[in-house]
């Protein structure tokens, strides 16, 4: 099977089923509350958002979201994390279920902390 290279992050959002696609919508709002002034791209052939580094990448699955905030927000954060699979890198949140706005919310902003704090 060819592997799909996404040259935007709006022609991998096309390429999903609606109820999907308003998920990951979901989570780049929640970027773009936080970090007006994130960058958005692809990495990885996901979507990705930097701003003063990596904050975090997400991608479709066919049963769950995957987001990649990198380990250190995992860690700081799984407790929280219980109800979802984790690793360490990604956490998994099945489609089956609503997106945790506000968990995805305090990683995001404990991501830019990070970043800011490495500068």
């Amino acid at each position: 099977m060819a592997k799909r290279l996404h040259e935007s992050v709006a022609a991998y959002l096309n390429t999903l089923e609606p109820s999907v696609k308003e998920k990951l919508l979901q989570i780049r709002a929640c970027v773009f509350e936080l970090i007006p002034d994130a960058e958005e791209g692809i990495s990885y052939q996901m979507p990705a958002y930097k701003y003063k580094g990596l904050v975090l990448c997400m991608a479709a699955f066919k049963n769950h979201i995957g987001l990649y905030p990198t380990a250190a927000p995992i860690a700081h954060f799984s407790e929280t994390l219980q109800a979802y699979k984790t690793s360490k890198g990604a956490i998994q949140f099945p489609l089956s279920e609503p997106l945790p706005l506000d968990i995805i919310k305090h990683i995001i902003a404990y991501k830019v902390a990070l970043n800011l704090k490495k500068r």
